[in-house]
């Protein structure tokens, strides 16, 4: 006769993976009777790191089910997620979970100066899956750890709103390759320490996706999985208080939908059905798919249109309080079953309203990992313009302290046009109206405004609001091409003393590039190159010519990679050749720098000059300022300020020089340390 198996007080067997403390008593037993059957094949040992996960994160992911659907939805919705999340997690390969292994000791690898991104169409970059493997040594000559390939996912057929119009997630577009493809490029690129990032659409699918064609089927499941509306009244309450994403093409919110006999909201096209995140299998389907997705080796997710998942009358329906319940759920089951996943939010919205989607009161440490630093993007530009910092200073500076546990994208510009996202009260602050300053930037980048040597198209503009969005390369935008166009036109005509002006200006330009970009790789977080610009490619001028690009001017600035300017990218006599080295020795400095590190916060001095911005990061080893002159004029820094912030005499290691004037508190002889035009140092005092 065997003698009886001995039980733990809660009863369970002593074979049991769940402990016996408070942490346990917080998982009710039927999701843990969910989690041992899906974990039943594994070794005990394996089977304990996944419930000692569900213990530590399960009050997030009830916290987020609670607000979202109340009871008795969240905890039915609770036993079938941590169910779905178990079997992902017995299904990850051995090599994956080493890779968890090593994020949950290193939970900042994302904020390591290291890492920098670079961003692109598949297709426009290397032609399918396959050619970006080719194209890995390319990306490491500039320092990229961080690849974001743009919607790689089945889309519907035609305009699919740049691929953002999905028709199927569980497939890779056909041209570009399929799944197991992008399986094997995650593998190659994990060998080169390179994480893969990809869009996980949240707000809508394609009206061609499975969903949508079983709700015009009748199926009330699936029709529940949208927002119908039989008539127009309630379409028309919303309305009154909300925005047109796109009013040149997709005017109102909603369309009416015969299959359906209804209005659906959709929020950026007429094909692409906003998904009703109110009911919890919507929450299941997706959990579905980032499991598949990680377990096929995506370390990053980019989750695209997050602030536009809840609807509320009376509100714009965007950053509603339970958009960050969604995100919420969402980490704690990926820190459950795959902690090597980063989520990063896609919410390009209002200063003021930047700092949620990284996470504050209740969401602080809960939420995103990453979130695009949307204004530092605009007053960039907005410096460059003006030639003034006042802007800048006072908005970077309005902004709540960021988590340390999550950080910035860093850009100047995306895949997307760029909103001048001026706020009133802060332009009122330093003596601007936004609404005039708006209208400046719109007119400066689309070369409209007297002297302005940029080349943007204008992208949705609105009469009503005389909005207007901008939309180029970087290099177009910042005059680049401009200056190079004047400089490919001389020949022996030209005079001597108009030749010398024309390379002047180009080369002003060019260290109006390499300007900006110290200032984004200067800051912290993680910097992201968009396709092209590295090679100063500019605006493509047959962007209208493709089915379904006629009218989204945005296509001008996704040229295709040039491979001319590939192959000149090395020799600085060129323009792809003067940015690509410019960059990638700006990469190489700051993957040098722990001052760099995330997890620091970047300070923006009070005004000295108009026309200088410099900031400050108080690191344990040591102090960084960058000193940024945004004008083509000679300015200057007061030597005292370099002296508050501990580096006067410091070396700019961008140059690995001592700026002249800087090493004593006399300056210049005035006070002053005089800062050349477009200037940018990196003054680095050590503590090494």
């Amino acid at each position: 006769m065997s003698a009886p198996t001995p039980a733990d007080p809660a009863g369970a067997p002593a074979s049991s993976t769940w402990s016996t403390g408070a942490a346990a008593a917080v998982v009710p037993q039927p999701v843990r009777d969910a989690v041992d059957a899906a974990l039943a094949g594994l070794p005990r040992a394996e089977r304990e790191i996944f419930t000692t996960r569900v213990e530590r994160w399960y009050p997030d992911v009830m916290d987020g089910l609670l607000t979202l659907y109340g009871e008795p939805a969240a905890g039915r919705t609770a036993v079938t997620l941590l169910a779905e999340t178990a079997r992902a997690y017995a299904a990850r390969s051995p090599e994956l979970r080493h890779l968890d292994l090593a994020r949950t000791l290193d939970p900042a690898w994302v904020q390591d100066p290291s890492r920098i991104g670079y961003s692109g169409y598949t297709e426009r970059f290397a032609g399918d899956l396959r050619g970006v493997e080719q194209r890995i040594g390319y990306l490491r000559e500039l320092g990229v750890s961080y690849l974001h390939l743009m919607p790689l996912l089945t889309p519907r057929p035609g305009d699919s709103d740049g691929g953002y119009a999905v028709a199927d997630y569980r497939s890779v577009r056909p041209d570009l390759g399929d799944m197991d493809d992008l399986e094997h490029l995650t593998g190659e690129l994990r060998k080169e320490g390179m994480s893969l990032v990809i869009d996980l659409v949240l707000n809508h699918v394609a009206r061609e996706h499975e969903w949508a064609r079983r709700a015009r089927a009748g199926e009330q499941r699936y029709r529940d999985y949208f927002l119908i509306y039989p008539d127009r009244t309630e379409p028309d309450e919303y309305e009154r208080t909300l925005p047109e994403i796109f009013p040149d093409f997709a005017p109102g919110n909603f369309t009416w939908e015969e299959g359906l006999d209804g209005w659906v909201w959709t929020t950026f096209n007429s094909f692409q059905w906003d998904l009703n995140w109110r009911n919890p299998q919507v929450m299941e389907e997706f959990v579905e798919i980032v499991m598949e997705l990680a377990n096929r080796g995506v370390e990053v997710l980019r989750l695209d249109a997050i602030a536009f998942t809840i609807k509320r009358k009376g509100t714009d329906c965007q950053g509603q309080p339970e958009v960050h319940s969604i995100t919420e759920v969402l980490r704690a089951l990926t820190r459950i079953a795959c902690p090597a996943i980063a989520l990063k939010a896609e919410a390009i919205v209002a200063p003021t309203e930047l700092l949620q989607y990284l996470g504050q009161g209740r969401y602080t440490g809960k939420v995103s990992d990453l979130a695009y630093h949307n204004s530092l993007m605009v007053q960039v530009w907005s410096m460059l313009a003006s030639r003034s910092v006042s802007l800048a200073v006072q908005t970077l500076s309005s902004l709540p302290i960021e988590p340390s546990t999550a950080t910035w994208i860093t850009y100047i510009r995306c895949h997307d046009d760029i909103g001048w996202a001026i706020d009133d009260a802060d332009a009122e602050a330093v003596g601007l109206n936004g609404y005039l300053h708006r209208v400046f930037l719109a007119d400066w980048y689309t070369g409209q405004y007297p002297m302005s040597d940029a080349r943007g198209l204008t992208f949705q503009y609105n009469p009503v609001t005389n909005d207007r969005r901008t939309a180029g390369t970087a290099a177009s935008l910042i005059g680049i091409e401009a200056a190079a166009e004047a400089v490919a036109g001389i020949d022996e005509r030209t005079p001597a003393w108009r030749e010398e002006e024309l390379r002047t200006w180009l080369e002003e330009r060019f260290n109006a590039m390499r300007l900006a970009y110290a200032i984004i790789y200067g800051w912290g977080g993680i910097p992201v190159l968009w396709s092209g610009d590295e090679l100063a490619q500019f605006n493509d001028p047959n962007w209208d010519t493709e089915p379904g690009h006629e009218s989204d001017s945005r296509w001008a600035g996704r040229p295709r990679l040039s491979e001319a300017a590939v192959a000149e990218r090395h020799d600085r006599s060129t323009v792809p050749g003067r940015v690509f080295t410019d960059l990638a020795h700006i990469g190489k400095v700051r993957a040098s720098l722990p001052q760099l590190s995330a997890d620091v916060r970047t300070v923006v001095a009070p005004v000295d000059d108009d026309g200088v911005l410099v900031t400050f990061r108080d690191h344990p080893r040591g102090s960084f300022v960058g000193v940024y002159n945004v004008t083509p004029d000679w300015r200057s820094v007061p030597a005292a300020r370099l002296a508050e912030y501990g580096v006067l005499g410091a070396v700019d290691v961008l140059t690995d020089t001592v700026p002249s004037g800087s090493t004593s508190l006399e300056g210049a002889g005035d006070g002053q340390v005089p800062v050349p035009p477009y200037a940018a140092w990196w003054l680095v005092r050590s503590t090494d």
